[in-house]
């Protein structure tokens, strides 16, 4: 005769499973984000990412192969601080359309509607999809001012996936339980760049900077608390969310950065094969999110 603890075992089973075919099944588009800019098809993306790739890990290292490194200084610090400030905008709308305003952080489906609020979470979805082309932009400064060590495979994978999966997200899933990653994820880029933008500023700000180590905790708290948040969802048996698939790749995206941080904490830190500096002109060296 089958124990209670088995027999609550293979109902959790049974569950996983049921959720699990579930969400293999076809979604259907977003007819409100359909017109708007990259989200036709992801083959445009595709491309752009594609040559991205090919940029920073080929053709613009060759280029700069023979010549001097650029001098970005008021580049970064612009860029950085704008980054700051518009990440700070993409957090206070996941806020007030949702997050700050009714949502639940257990179980909270997909609103289609043409409400105000669900058509504004919309459009911070898309301004955070968006958001993640213009931080391309990190590798791209790194190859020009010759910083190739920097381009590892943790930060173009990075780079490179966000985006990638993103528009699916928004063309399929704009709002709901599956957003909670990218409101946190806006708050830890405003830390993140406001330190950048502050290295970036020179000798005389690098007592403002000392915190630099902690950057990766933060960054590991992240990705642990994103997959204890999406980790509920398997295990509760009333939750409606429309597209299960999408927190699987939230639930595995956690998990493999997680461990790829782990990896270079381990490594920096532990090993001390890869200190925190500062370069000329105060420019972070570190920069891998």
């Amino acid at each position: 005769m089958m124990s209670v603890k088995n027999r609550n075992i293979l109902n959790c089973l049974k569950r996983r499973r049921k959720k699990l075919k579930s969400s293999m099944r076809s979604p259907s588009k977003d007819p409100r984000v359909e017109d708007w800019f990259l989200m036709s098809s992801p083959l445009p993306q595709t491309i752009i990412l594609g040559l991205y790739v090919y940029f920073v890990t080929s053709l613009g290292p060759k280029l700069m192969e023979n010549r001097k490194p650029f001098e970005l200084k008021k580049v970064m610090i612009t860029y950085n601080f704008s980054i700051v400030l518009f990440s700070v905008y993409m957090c206070y709308e996941f806020v007030m359309s949702g997050w700050g305003t009714g949502y639940s952080f257990r179980c909270e489906i997909v609103d289609y509607s043409r409400s105000p609020s669900a058509l504004r979470m919309a459009r911070t979805c898309w301004l955070y999809y968006f958001s993640k082309f213009i931080e391309l932009l990190d590798t791209i400064f790194f190859v020009l001012r010759k910083k190739n060590s920097q381009v590892t495979f943790l930060h173009v994978f990075h780079h490179t996936i966000m985006p990638w999966t993103w528009w699916f997200g928004v063309k399929f899933a704009a709002g709901g339980l599956g957003t909670f990653h990218a409101l946190l994820n806006t708050a830890v880029h405003v830390v993140m760049y406001s330190y950048y933008g502050l290295s970036a500023m020179g000798p005389a700000f690098q007592k403002y900077v000392w915190w630099k180590k902690y950057l990766t905790l933060l960054q590991l708290a992240q990705f642990i608390i994103v997959s204890i948040h999406i980790g509920q969802f398997f295990f509760m048996e009333d939750c409606k969310y429309q597209f299960p698939v999408f927190l699987y790749i939230i639930m595995s995206y956690g998990c493999i950065f997680l461990l790829l941080f782990l990896h270079f904490w381990y490594r920096a830190y532990t090993k001390g094969q890869r200190l925190p500096k500062t370069v000329k002109n105060g420019i972070c060296k570190n920069k891998d999110h």
